[in-house]
């Protein structure tokens, strides 16, 4: 059986991306999980740690961005299946990217998110190709897909 790849991209201040991989050890799925940078010292501070400190926050951020994409984008074009999870505590910019880039390679989109965000997520949801709102809810979908089995 193929192994396939599951980026899991979104919300990192919870615990959803263990949940889904302990689901998936547990249901012994061929899968290998891939994420962004979730330390956000790390992640908001790679490019000026490595190409040189900028007193303007903009290009700070901006060569945090580049560097950060470097890895995402070829993380998400390595995928077989993209989880976006969107969480209700923080805003998640990176995630809506994530999704909006998935959705136009045509990847498999699963979207991740509690029920009272379904309107304020309409648009992601409608290029998903799944909207779950549990972590076992992703597991399953995985299991269904990798294996046929309910």
């Amino acid at each position: 059986m193929k192994k396939w790849t599951v980026y899991l991209s979104g919300e990192v201040h919870s615990d959803w991306r263990d949940e889904i991989e302990a689901g998936a050890r547990a249901a012994d799925l061929a899968v290998t999980f891939t994420a962004p940078v979730t330390n956000h010292a790390n992640s908001d501070d790679c490019g000026a740690s490595i190409l040189g400190a900028e007193s303007d926050p903009f290009w700070h951020d901006h060569k945090g961005a580049k560097v950060n994409a470097i890895r995402t984008r070829t993380l998400l074009d390595a995928a077989d299946i993209v989880v976006v999870r969107f969480g209700d505590k923080y805003r998640q910019w990176n995630a809506a990217f994530d999704a909006g880039y998935a959705a136009a390679r045509a990847k498999p989109l699963i979207v991740l998110h509690d029920p009272e965000h379904r309107h304020a997520l309409k648009e992601v949801d409608a290029a998903a190709y799944a909207v779950a709102e549990s972590p076992d809810q992703v597991v399953s979908i995985l299991r269904y897909a990798l294996t046929g089995a309910l």
